[in-house]
């Protein structure tokens, strides 16, 4: 009920996006707006757009502008996620074979560049050096989040401060970057532009906690991903440096050779040490603290129904199962 009232606050626009999505994934090569669609059309929660909807209407913004804005940022999302499956070697996102197990690896990353190109061709038609300026850096940010969770695959001496760095370059740049964008085309002042930017930070970072906390406690057909996917690609997320820890040194030593190996052999082993260490409530409590630095910033924005919206994003964050 809470994602429906959010959405409901911009419901026409979110259809209307939807509708430029579709349009602007065309393209004279059959293969290109194959994959784009079924990768666009897969069933994400569409939370970065909707963050540009929603801040641009608290601030009163009343042209369709944002609706272009939107579409971009899916489009940068959508890039990422191609990219993404092919390096992880991942076959299934959203309770479906991703693009890369289908089509290959090849066409995935081409399609992930046609992507790109056809965001930064609709970024040009909003006419805002601002903001192509905070999306061309929120992508290199990305790609740099990319390459630095990639050295530390199978690396188990992690740290939680490196670990935060990885999760805010690599996710919580694309949701800061669209409620940011969202401010900035709705003429915000500097107090609302901090404020709507940093809800984006923490927001992203709530989010990504709560996904890494999931690994190890969701639900396969509700996550759409396979339970214990970040140990099984040897990611020392959250849950597991919070567990190595707090644990006897037997515990620790079984984590990080399971880090260092990869896959799922240890997987039971680890989910029991994962679950007695405090790990996940760890990890959960580091998210709300996250919810509730956006849900402070948001207490800058003048009340309407889309701020109510943001307010309730935040509680969404972290109460989630999938």
């Amino acid at each position: 009920m809470t994602a429906q009232r959010i959405h409901d606050t911009v419901a026409d626009d979110f259809t209307r996006v939807n509708d430029l999505i579709i349009k602007r994934l065309s393209s004279d090569v059959p293969l290109v707006e194959k994959i784009a669609q079924y990768i666009i059309e897969s069933g994400g929660k569409r939370l970065r757009p909707l963050l540009v909807l929603l801040s641009s209407r608290a601030l009163g913004y009343d042209r369709d502008d944002h609706l272009k804005l939107a579409a971009v940022i899916e489009f940068l999302h959508t890039a990422t996620l191609l990219h993404d499956d092919v390096v992880d070697t991942s076959d299934m996102r959203r309770g479906r074979s991703t693009a890369n197990a289908r089509w290959g690896n090849a066409p995935s990353v081409l399609v992930g560049d046609f992507l790109y190109a056809r965001a930064f061709e609709m970024m040009v038609e909003l006419k805002s050096l601002p903001i192509m300026e905070i999306l061309s850096h929120a992508t290199a940010v990305i790609a740099e989040g990319e390459v630095l969770q990639l050295m530390n695959v199978k690396n188990p001496d992690l740290s939680e401060e490196k670990y935060m760095e990885v999760i805010h370059n690599k996710t919580a740049m694309l949701f800061e970057a669209a409620s940011h964008t969202g401010a900035l085309l709705a003429g915000a002042d500097d107090r609302q532009e901090k404020a709507l930017r940093d809800y984006g930070k923490h927001l992203g970072l709530a989010f990504q906690l709560v996904d890494d906390a999931l690994d190890y406690t969701g639900d396969a057909d509700a996550m759409g991903k396979n339970v214990g996917d970040d140990l099984a690609e040897g990611k020392a997320t959250l849950p597991l440096i919070h567990a190595m820890a707090s644990s006897h040194e037997s515990d620790r030593q079984l984590i990080r050779q399971a880090v260092r190996k990869g896959g799922l052999n240890d997987l039971p082993c680890i989910l029991a040490i994962v679950n007695d260490s405090g790990a996940l409530e760890y990890t959960m409590a580091r998210a709300r603290e996250q919810a509730d630095l956006a849900r402070q910033c948001a207490l800058v924005l003048p009340d309407s129904p889309q701020t109510q919206a943001l307010h309730l994003l935040t509680e969404l964050a972290v109460e989630r199962v999938n």
